[in-house]
C-alpha cells in the first residue's frame, strides 16, 4: 500500500511540475494567447508558410505520454528555417548551422490556453558572431525580424 501512494505522489508532482508556465528569461519571447493549443499550433504553422519559412521538424511528448496512460499539457515544439537563410548561414559559420532550424514552442496552460514561446534567431547565433563576423549578425537581425512577424500572425 506504502508503494502505491509513494507511486502516486510521484505522478502526482511529475504531471503538476510540468504544468508550470514558462519563466521569462533572456534571449526569449514569451507571448501568452487566449487561444487553444490546437487553434495557436495551426495558426503558427499558416504564419511560417505565409513568411515563407517552412517548418523542418516537429516534436512533442505529449501522445507518446498518453499511450503510455500518463497525461500532460498538450506542447509542440516547431523547428522553422528555409534552405535560403541555410546556405547563408554556412557562408557564415560551418557551426552556427547546429542551431537551424530554430524552434517555436507552443504549450497548453491550466486554463487551456497555449503560449507561444522562442528563443530569437539573434540569441541562438549569438555565440557564434565572432566567426561569422557581421554577416552572421545581419541574418541574425532578419530572422529576428521574421520570427517576430511569425508570432505576431499567429497569435492575433
Amino acid at each position: 500500500m506504502q508503494r502505491l501512494v509513494t507511486a502516486l505522489l510521484v505522478i502526482f508532482w511529475a504531471v503538476t511540475a510540468q504544468a508550470q508556465s514558462l519563466a521569462p528569461r533572456e534571449g526569449w519571447v514569451i507571448l501568452q494567447t487566449g487561444k487553444t493549443h490546437a487553434a495557436l499550433l495551426a495558426d503558427l504553422k499558416k504564419a511560417v508558410k505565409a513568411n515563407k519559412m517552412g517548418v523542418v521538424t516537429q516534436a512533442g511528448p505529449t501522445g507518446a505520454a498518453r499511450n503510455r496512460g500518463i497525461t500532460i499539457p498538450e506542447n509542440r515544439v516547431i523547428g522553422v528555417f528555409n534552405n535560403d537563410f541555410a546556405v547563408k548561414v554556412l557562408a557564415t559559420s560551418t557551426a552556427a548551422m547546429i542551431e537551424a532550424p530554430i524552434r517555436f514552442y507552443v504549450t497548453e496552460e491550466a486554463d487551456g490556453t497555449a503560449t507561444l514561446s522562442y528563443k530569437t534567431p539573434g540569441s541562438v547565433f549569438a555565440p557564434y558572431l565572432d566567426e561569422g563576423g557581421d554577416a552572421l549578425k545581419d541574418l541574425s537581425d532578419q530572422l529576428d525580424n521574421k520570427f517576430s512577424a511569425i508570432a505576431a500572425a499567429a497569435t492575433q
